[in-house]
């Protein structure tokens, strides 16, 4: 099977907005019934970046196109534990149905599920063309839109960590760490994966075709990382958040439990996001380097960095959105705790590989994995955005081990801090858009209050026998 297949290709060059009639959806069905699909799973995130989905049978694909996927828009603003947060107003009212179309470009067969091919989808208003200003993929496409004014492309590479658990019914969380063992950083074989789990997922990747190009053991026990290839702001979203789904769903045809928390055990480390981000002009050429520049880097690589460092405390809501997420900051962690830069230097938040030409770009460090990796990249292009708009300078780059830098910044010790920031950050929240970001805050505001109203395991141990 193709992928994309053909005639969905000649309907993605009508943009996200065409119609079924402007491509051949009968010719993608003959393919896929040829090819043994019977049912396409048409998925798009929600604001966390879970993925929501319907199954639906090929030969209904017709209709689909032409009508879309009528989903309740409270999908964008319901948690984890199944409750709906207020929307915001101006946001859908009354719990009305958003209308999902799906993007045929993105077709592709799973192969852990026999006779499935999986295709994201646009999410519209109920009425009209208009798509969802809270839905991910069109937040970040309006940030790439308001840097391709400027005659710019940013390029993304993700990398993502995971943990892999198994079931244990003594653990009181009913899981345990699977090969858990030290010092199998950076291993591959079964000295760190008794039962191959790495090899097998990274063979299903490929399959998959979402860029998947290496893997290895991390630093924790029954941690791993598997890395992306870089491709254009928007696909790289694309196939981080179906590498995800993809590896939990892995995971789940195992028995196993593959987690993207950023920080799921207290005697071990986190899980982190990373980005690695360069910006092209309209010939293709790596604007972020100058072999004649300090350290190899241009102007406008410098006001990129710059970019990030100023709206950092506003990126932390994006990138570690998460009560969790800030058990993983924190000197000697090896995840960012101080806004910094420097060269090659990984206790640095945004370090610069040393690698210069056609490869000179920017390792974000901020970022934790259950960071929703539309959001993540989006604020990313937006700041750098923003830096080389504003011509903005940065400070010398961190020299030693970050750690023990005094000079930089505090990123923000909590989420309630981070969420602040974020709503202070009105040039940063106005490339994003005003009706996502009051969407977001509400969101995870809600998720603040209810953390806060609930007496933890801790808070038992530490107070219940002798207070």
């Amino acid at each position: 099977m193709n992928n994309p297949l053909d005639a969905a290709r000649d309907h993605a060059a009508a943009g996200p907005q065409a119609h079924a009639a402007d491509a051949d959806v009968a010719s993608v069905v003959e393919r896929l019934v040829a090819d043994g699909i019977d049912v396409v799973r048409v998925a798009y995130p929600d604001l966390i970046g879970t993925e929501r989905a319907r199954d639906v049978l090929v030969e209904q694909l017709p209709s689909v196109m032409e009508h879309g996927l009528a989903f309740c828009r409270a999908v964008y603003h319901t948690t984890p534990m199944g409750d709906v947060v207020p929307v915001p107003e101006g946001i859908g009212a009354g719990l009305p149905d958003v209308r999902v179309v799906p993007d045929l470009a993105t077709l592709t067969p799973v192969p852990w599920e026999p006779g499935v091919a999986h295709c994201l989808g646009e999410a519209y208003e109920p009425e009209g063309e208009e798509l969802c200003p809270e839905g991910p993929r069109e937040v970040l496409r309006r940030v790439t839109a308001a840097l391709g004014a400027t005659g710019l492309t940013a390029v993304a590479g993700p990398e993502l960590e995971y943990f892999l658990c198994e079931p244990d019914p003594q653990s009181p969380t009913g899981w345990r760490r699977y090969g858990d063992a030290p010092g199998n950083v950076y291993v591959a074989g079964r000295k760190g994966d008794p039962d191959g789990h790495l090899l097998s997922t990274l063979r299903l990747l490929k399959k998959y075709g979402i860029g998947a190009t290496m893997g290895n053991h991390e630093f924790c026990g029954g941690q791993f990382e598997i890395n992306l290839n870089h491709s254009d702001a928007l696909d790289a979203a694309d196939r981080a958040f179906r590498f995800k789904s993809a590896v939990k769903e892995i995971a789940r045809h195992e028995g196993r439990l593959a987690t993207f928390m950023a920080k799921p055990f207290n005697d071990e480390g986190g899980s982190g996001f990373h980005v690695h981000l360069s910006v092209c002009d309209e010939s293709g050429r790596n604007v972020f380097a100058d072999e004649t520049g300090e350290h190899g880097l241009s102007d406008t690589a410098r006001h990129a960095i710059a970019g990030v460092l100023t709206h950092a405390p506003a990126l932390a809501a994006l990138f570690n959105p998460t009560i969790n997420s800030y058990k993983r900051f924190g000197p000697d962690t090896l995840a960012p705790w101080l806004i910094d830069w420097g060269l090659d230097n990984r206790s640095a938040m945004v370090r610069i590989p040393p690698e210069r030409g056609t490869s000179t770009r920017l390792e974000v460090r901020l970022g934790d994995a259950t960071a929703n990796p539309y959001l993540g990249i989006a604020g990313l292009v937006a700041a750098a955005h923003l830096g080389v708009r504003d011509k903005l300078e940065c400070p010398a780059p961190l020299e030693g081990y970050g750690y023990d830098a005094e000079r930089s910044p505090v990123l923000p010790a909590g989420l309630p801090a981070a969420l602040d920031a974020l709503e202070a950050d009105t040039d940063l929240t106005t490339v994003l858009g005003e009706a996502f970001v009051r969407a977001f805050l509400t969101y995870k505001r809600d998720e603040v209050e209810r953390f806060q109203r609930y007496v933890t395991d801790w808070e038992f141990r530490e107070y219940a026998y002798h207070l």
